[in-house]
């Protein structure tokens, strides 16, 4: 079926040639994650950042496991041009969710980062607002290099060191963490009106501990009214293994 989505979600892995592509369906407001997952190269060919247009042929894939539902075949993908900073924004509300466990419909545990693996998920990337005051990106105090968000959803839950995976914000992230200023980005960030999450999981995943299911992760941080714009893949090509607890 032909859809325009609208994309959302750029994340990094440990290996800087594949990128994971996720976007909402302009019509409907589906969510989507075209498999298998794009090349960095063609991402820049397609001139892809938050916000940009990606017009395909999408097919629900028939081998989705656990709570990776918006696995979507695809073929046909060509650039569609980029929605405005308000059909953006319209699109991520359109899907909003007041906190982690009613998007993910589970009950957490006091800091538990992670649904078990077995537990019903219909859903592994959601929309949640998060209070400008209440978000602060920090480095990974064991390696600098990586950055991880603290924030408070709408329940008023209290979640830390959440991986940070988002490939342009990190890119803004590093950048100004090399300078030592993530204090700066964060002023930046709670400066504005608005602050809205794209909070995903990861596949499954076992902890060296033991500790197996499907981590949470921030997929995207987006502000309003300054809509973080202009950073496309390929303009930073580090990447780092996705951290888990």
């Amino acid at each position: 079926m032909r859809r325009s989505i609208i994309v959302t979600d750029l994340t990094r892995f440990s290996n800087p040639e594949i990128v994971c592509l996720a976007g909402l369906d302009r019509r409907d407001g589906r969510c989507i994650r075209p498999m298998p997952y794009l090349h960095t190269a063609a991402c820049r060919e397609l001139r892809l950042a938050a916000g940009a247009v990606l017009a395909g042929s999408f097919f629900p894939a028939l081998d989705a496991q656990g709570p990776h539902q918006e696995d979507y075949w695809y073929t046909g993908l060509r650039a569609a041009g980029t929605c405005t900073p308000s059909e953006f924004r319209a699109a991520l509300r359109r899907g909003l969710f007041p906190s982690i466990e009613e998007g993910f419909e589970v009950s957490l545990p006091y800091r538990q980062k992670y649904i078990p693996f077995g537990h019903p998920v219909r859903r592994s990337i959601i929309t949640i607002s998060v209070a400008p005051a209440r978000i602060a990106l920090v480095a990974n105090p064991d390696k600098p290099e990586q950055i991880k968000g603290h924030f408070v959803d709408g329940a008023g839950r209290n979640f830390t060191s959440i991986s940070l995976t988002d490939l342009a914000f990190h890119s803004q992230a590093a950048e100004r963490g090399a300078r030592n200023d993530l204090a700066g980005l964060n002023a930046q960030i709670q400066s504005q009106h608005e602050v809205l999450l794209r909070v995903g999981l990861s596949r499954d995943y076992t902890a060296p501990d033991g500790r197996r299911g499907y981590w949470l992760q921030v997929n995207g941080v987006y502000t309003f009214p300054d809509f973080p714009t202009g950073i496309r893949v390929g303009r930073h090509e580090s990447a780092h293994r996705q951290e888990r607890e």
